[in-house]
């Protein structure tokens, strides 16, 4: 068969991922202004500002320095928060903070980016009411920290991770492993795990473990607003000591035309109440689908071993490459490999062309498969020792960070448990 790089009339991705893991929490909805001296200063922000973590900060990154901020802010009311860089000595520099304080709000918040690394400053800083100093060179991800704890208590509660599972092609399976890795983890760890569906009008959660329908996720975007802990346990379908679902209602009565921030509340509910969410997203591009994708701590593509799915496959991580520069790579699941009489791509071949590997080779097994579908069970629970559950086992390790430890606890789910493990 053809070099299926050279089918697409594209050489193979030329760089794999550079980014890394990277936890931390996310910055709130806050107004941010940055005012920078140097260009290397101005990109790092502008990068920092681009990241996923604060998507929902409103954030304005200008040339001019303190100088700049100052004349602003004779004109107009401070925001949240104010960063600007400095390359003054210690004697000028507490003179700009005096300048600045006297034109800032009570509630607003300095940052200081210097070019001295000298305690000493540190601490006059500290004593003015300065809010963090950092000595620059500084990362982009440096500065996200940084502002993360400021927005953030030291004995906050973590929040939970997401974890996104998105087909290159419709059909590929992405739901099937996205609820058996689900399933898995809930088992593997005794960790709490919500599973959420979001494909409102075909999602097969309720079918894949053998729940009534319901209109959980449908209920949950309608009363966003009013949406506590209390309102959201009850929309949850219990599979087990630790797995809910949220289910699609899988109807086609409505149509959901759903803005870019629709799921946002009801995911941040999630995530604050439970270690691990599991996303099923449905074969669709539209701006929440996208917006949940780039959102998420880890991503699984699902692909079959064909030449639209190495297509799709390609243009999905080439998109995660230049939205999420600071995050660990997708992982990639070759779903159906080896259906006889289908010409296929090699799963080597495959991998080759996109310069990454994959996380998990699944075998054409259609009578396991259909066996679990039609009784409305996990691939766990009727064939145990088979290729495809440890292959599952080894999906939620890799997504989860867990490679070892089975956590045996057992009990009633509740959003008052510790989950003390993943602190």
């Amino acid at each position: 068969m053809t070099d299926p790089a050279a089918l697409l009339s594209v050489p193979p991705l030329a760089e794999p991922f550079k980014g890394s893991v990277v936890e931390m929490l996310p910055v709130p909805a806050i107004a941010l202004h940055a005012f920078c001296e140097t260009p290397e200063m101005t990109a790092a922000m502008q990068t920092a500002v681009a990241d996923r973590r604060m998507s929902r900060t409103h954030a304005t990154v200008q040339s001019g320095g303190v100088d700049a901020a100052l004349e602003l802010y004779r004109k107009t009311a401070t925001p949240d928060l104010v960063l600007f860089e400095s390359h003054a000595e210690a004697a000028q520099l507490y003179l700009q903070l005096d300048a600045l304080a006297d034109v800032c709000g009570t509630s607003t918040k300095v940052v200081v980016i210097g070019h001295a690394n000298d305690i000493e400053l540190f601490r006059g800083l500290l004593a003015r009411g300065l809010s963090e100093y950092l000595v620059a060179p500084v990362e982009p991800m440096a500065i996200i920290a940084a502002i993360s704890r400021l927005y953030h208590a030291a004995g906050a509660t973590k929040l939970g991770r997401s974890f996104a599972f998105v087909g290159a092609r419709g059909g590929a399976g992405s739901s099937t492993i996205a609820q058996n890795v689900a399933a898995s983890m809930a088992r593997m760890y005794g960790s709490d795990v919500i599973l959420a569906d979001l494909d409102l009008p075909f999602g097969s959660a309720g079918l894949g473990f053998n729940l009534d329908r319901g209109q959980g996720m449908a209920e949950a975007l309608q009363d966003a607003k009013r949406l506590d802990d209390g309102l959201f346990e009850r929309l949850l379908n219990r599979c087990g000591d630790h797995l809910n679902v949220l289910t699609a209602p899988a109807s086609l009565e409505t149509c959901y035309d759903l803005g870019e921030g629709a799921f946002e509340r009801v995911l941040d509910l999630a995530r604050s109440n439970v270690p691990f969410v599991v996303l099923d997203i449905p074969h669709v591009w539209t701006s929440w689908v996208k917006k949940t994708l780039l959102a998420a701590d880890e991503i699984v593509i699902t692909a079959e071993p064909d030449l639209v799915g190495l297509r799709n496959t390609r243009n999905l991580v080439a998109l995660l490459q230049q939205a999420r520069p600071n995050d660990a790579p997708p992982k990639l699941v070759l779903n159906r490999v080896g259906i006889p009489k289908r010409s296929e791509i090699k799963p080597a071949q495959f991998v080759k062309a996109l310069n990454m590997d994959s996380v998990a080779c699944i075998a054409f097994e259609p009578s396991t498969f259909s066996t679990a579908a039609n009784s409305g069970r996990m691939i766990a629970d009727v064939a145990a020792r088979s290729p495809a559950a440890r292959h599952f086992e080894h999906i939620a390790e890799k997504v989860s960070g867990r490679a070892t430890g089975r956590d045996r606890r057992v009990g009633r789910f509740s959003f008052k448990r510790l989950w003390g493990g993943l602190r």
